[in-house]
This record gives C-alpha cells, sequence and structure tokens, in this order.
C-alpha cells in the first residue's frame, strides 16, 4: 500500500542522524537520503508537509508507478524526490560525467522519466526541478550508477544535469515496465 499524504506530516532535521527526516506519525519516520550539507537552511527546524509536498509527491507517485520496484521502494523514491524538491540546496549542473544525447531543445517537465549515459553505462532518472538549461534529478535505478572510478550515485539520490545530456524515456515504461537491477 502506497502512503496517502497528511498534513500531520513534518520535515525536520536530525542531529543525530545527520540527515533530514519525515515525521509520518504513528510512530513512523522516514529517514531522506538529504544530509546536512545538501539542505537549505531553512529545513533545519520543523517544517510541515505542504500542500505543494502532497501534489509533487502525487507527480512523482504516478510515475513511479510504472516502474517494476516494489511498492514499498516507490515510495521510498516519492519521498526522496519530494524531500529533495523542496530542500535540495541550489546546485550547479553536473554534466560532465554524462554523455551528450540531444541538441539541448529538450524541455523536460516535472516527474519526466530520463535516461542519462557515460562511459560506465546508461540509467534512468526522474525530473524533480526543472530549470532553463537543467534541471535537478533522481537516479531511478536500485543498483547504484556510476558516475567515474570513485563517485556514484545511489538510488534516489539526486543530480543535477543539463538538458542536453538527456533522453527522454517516459515511453520506454509505459509499454511495458522496466526491471530496474543493479
Amino acid at each position: 500500500m502506497m502512503l496517502k499524504p497528511s498534513d500531520k506530516w513534518t520535515w525536520y532535521y536530525d542531529n543525530t542522524e545527520g540527515h533530514l527526516m519525515l515525521d509520518l506519525g504513528c510512530d513512523m519516520v522516514f529517514k531522506t537520503n538529504l544530509s546536512h550539507k545538501l539542505i537549505v537552511n531553512c529545513a533545519i527546524g520543523i517544517n510541515e508537509f505542504s500542500v505543494d509536498d502532497a501534489s509533487a509527491y502525487q507527480t512523482y507517485k504516478e510515475q513511479i508507478a510504472l516502474l517494476d520496484i516494489s511498492v514499498p521502494r516507490q515510495t521510498e523514491l516519492a519521498l526522496y524526490c519530494v524531500a529533495a524538491k523542496r530542500f535540495h540546496k541550489p546546485v550547479q549542473p553536473k554534466s560532465w560525467f554524462f554523455d551528450c544525447l540531444s541538441n539541448g531543445d529538450l524541455e523536460p517537465e516535472e516527474g519526466d522519466l530520463i535516461k542519462l549515459s557515460n562511459a560506465f553505462g546508461e540509467g534512468y532518472f526522474i525530473v524533480l526541478e526543472v530549470g532553463e538549461s537543467a534541471s535537478l534529478c533522481a537516479s531511478i535505478g536500485l543498483g547504484e550508477f556510476v558516475l567515474n572510478g570513485s563517485k556514484s550515485l545511489q538510488f534516489g539520490q539526486p543530480i543535477k544535469v543539463m538538458h542536453d545530456r538527456m533522453l527522454l524515456s517516459n515511453q520506454d515504461f509505459i509499454n511495458s515496465p522496466m526491471a530496474l537491477v543493479g
């Protein structure tokens, strides 16, 4: 069963865990993948799960439902996405990790599934926040996506990428769910 957003949910930063957390009530807490250095200052303290958060959750949930991953992992990914969209610090694109796949005229929308590739392989990502020429995306593969010899992205981890590196891939998932194995 997928979680239903609630206005009782609250975001808070946990010093002990060193991560942004989401209190879901009923003694359930979700630990995001956002450490202190990745979040904006306003994330420190208590923040309500907003109407915008609920709307983003719905957008991501609908797209993520197309993925061939378990419902608990779908929920985890949707919450990672909402947390990153709302609280991730503004960052510069890290496009040098990826091959150029288009001429840059792609205009992705929030929730779009895209493909990125590099010398180590290709992976799928979900668009979280659209910018003019680059967008914040999160890795949707269950295995790690290798960026270079020493860096890789884990499931749900965000990265900002220029649009000319992206290939729109929604249609890859609509016709047949794709197994996202590591």
